[in-house]
């Protein structure tokens, strides 16, 4: 959907936690995907992050729920709002809810209908983590015509 899109891949990463920042970047980097990573570690960074680059904005924007100051929800809603930022592909990308599969199921189906392009369960394992990186940022390739 971007006609300006540049390799390498442009990716936001809104993530609190300085572990889980970790493990995806040292994910990304084993990825055969050229990327570009810029990190955001609250919910007020990522808006302020989106309005400065309004019109550059990221390819993807892999985004926690659970953050300080704004929560993903709340980004979630304001980008899916603005004329600007909503075809923005958001995965959301968080700790399971730790209810019941029908909470959790509920969550994603409200998500979606926001306007998360997909919702994805934190791994343990760095190997499942790459696979899920690589697999969401193909299918944001896919969208993106000329990509070269």
């Amino acid at each position: 959907m971007n006609p300006t899109q540049q390799i390498p891949l442009q990716i936001l990463l809104a993530e609190d936690d300085p572990d889980d920042r970790f493990f995806f970047e040292n994910a990304l980097k084993q990825i055969p995907i050229e990327t570009q990573l810029h990190v955001v570690k609250d919910g007020e960074g990522l808006m302020e992050y989106l309005s400065v680059h309004i019109e550059n904005l990221p390819d993807v924007l892999f985004l926690d729920l659970s953050m300080p100051r704004k929560t993903g929800f709340e980004c979630l809603t304001e980008i899916k709002e603005n004329e600007k930022m909503k075809e923005l592909p958001v995965v959301v990308f968080t700790t399971s809810f730790g209810r019941s599969s029908e909470f959790e199921q509920g969550m994603i189906e409200t998500l979606v209908h926001i306007g998360a392009q997909e919702y994805v369960r934190k791994p343990d394992d760095v190997e499942e983590l790459k696979k899920i990186i690589h697999a969401s940022l193909n299918r944001v390739l896919e969208k993106i015509p000329d990509n070269e």
